[in-house]
């Protein structure tokens, strides 16, 4: 283990810097304390506490962290201006927000709501959290959710996304001189995403949020993924719409010969609450063709684990497998096209919509309103401090045409 005797701020950093370099010096000596104590306990008992060595380790990475930091802000300086970098955030807002974090102390915030209304909010509803914050929880949401990663997501500063949709105009062939009959009027259909309230609220000590080698921002948005992810996921597909996003499971579903707009076209299985008797795979095929040829590029099939058993089990007229397993970091297939488990899809059973073909990138977008806001109470579970985080999410599908499913009947 490498133990650094010294460490010294660079010169002529800015505020940014000086905060950062101030926190090393307090995790350093966390470090010093820390290794004093496994020397003693090595020399008392032969052997290392391993907690001192978990504990050691973890500041280690944090002053790794934060002079990796520092590097960066001095090559930043060094940087010649460009233009404000729209990736950085305010320094006063971003220190008041720590000061908020780890002591509650909102004053700076507060001040800062005195300048611009769109810095915070009024301490009663929590204060709007820093654009960096924001991004981490969208970075980990996007990583742990399957819908995230192959559906379409959005920004927006309002509470309802609109889209308007063409349904199509009409058109006509003429000779170069001939007359031109006036063609009507293109139909157009209003999609609303209202963005609902998702909230969490993870609690730390005291004692975590005063070490200065935590990142608190981190650990938040560690907590918050866990939460968010799962009630986001069950909403992208089976929600109701109310108070949360709808789900595409959630929409009218048509036998897809008598496919209309706003409702969801489904193929039968052949069997009720099961696969056909005989060659079940062929209403596979009949699903991906039941997608016009331009979804089909960025199809994909979507279903539970159990689904997925069941599948793998599937061959074709000469006895191989028609699912495809991933090599080398890529999806598995199926019928040549990739497959995403999503663990909300129901099992197969009766009339249930297991399996899900389409190309969701087209087919359903997720809203996100930006701005998370974060509560911190002290008071409700002492001696942890609470914090209530919130975030506005909303989703429905985009593309009726995009997205097929099975139903599990014979009729």
């Amino acid at each position: 283990m490498t133990i650094e005797t010294k460490m010294n701020a660079p010169s002529g950093v800015n505020a940014d810097a000086r905060a950062i370099a101030a926190e090393m010096m307090a995790a350093f000596e966390a470090l010093k304390s820390a290794n004093d104590a496994r020397i003693e306990e090595i020399e008392k008992r032969g052997a290392a506490d391993p907690l001192l060595d978990a504990k050691l380790k973890k500041i280690e990475t944090s002053l790794d962290r934060q002079r990796s930091a520092l590097e960066r802000l001095a090559l930043e300086q060094a940087r010649p201006a460009m233009g404000e970098d729209p990736r950085k955030g305010d320094p006063e807002h971003k220190s008041a927000w720590g000061a908020y974090m780890r002591k509650g102390d909102d004053s700076g915030i507060s001040r800062l709501d005195l300048k611009s209304v769109n810095v915070g909010t009024e301490a009663q509803g929590g204060y709007v959290a820093p654009p960096e914050l924001d991004r981490l929880i969208e970075q980990r949401l996007m990583a742990s959710s399957p819908m995230r990663q192959i559906a379409s997501v959005r920004q927006t500063s309002a509470t309802v996304f609109r889209k308007p949709v063409s349904l199509g105009t009409t058109s006509a062939w003429a000779a170069e001189t001939g007359s031109r009959a006036e063609t009507t009027a293109p139909t157009l259909d209003l999609l609303e995403f209202p963005a609902a309230e998702l909230y969490a609220m993870p609690a730390a000590t005291q004692t975590l949020l005063d070490d200065a080698y935590a990142d608190v921002d981190e650990w938040l948005a560690d907590e918050v993924e866990a939460s968010f992810s799962a009630q986001e996921s069950t909403a992208f597909v089976t929600g109701d719409g109310s108070n949360k996003p709808k789900g595409f499971l959630s929409y009218d579903m048509i036998a897809d010969a008598s496919h209309a707009w706003d409702k969801i076209g489904f193929i039968l299985s052949g069997g009720a609450g099961a696969f056909a008797a005989s060659n079940p795979a062929d209403k596979l095929i009949d699903l991906v063709y039941a997608l016009k040829s331009q979804f089909r590029p960025n199809a994909r099939f979507v279903m539970n684990r159990r689904t997925v058993s069941a599948v793998r089990k599937l061959k074709d007229g000469d006895g191989n497998y028609l699912w495809r397993p991933g090599a080398a970091g890529e999806s598995a297939s199926l019928l040549g096209y990739p497959v995403t488990e999503i663990e909300d899809m129901p099992d197969i059973a009766a009339n249930a919509f297991s399996i899900a073909f389409g190309d969701f990138r087209r087919g359903y977008l997720i809203v996100d309103r930006q701005g998370a806001r974060v509560l911190r109470d002290p008071y409700s579970l002492k001696p942890y401090v609470l914090f209530y985080t919130t975030k506005r999410v909303g989703g429905g599908v985009q593309n009726f045409d995009a997205i097929k499913v099975m139903k599990f009947a014979a009729s």
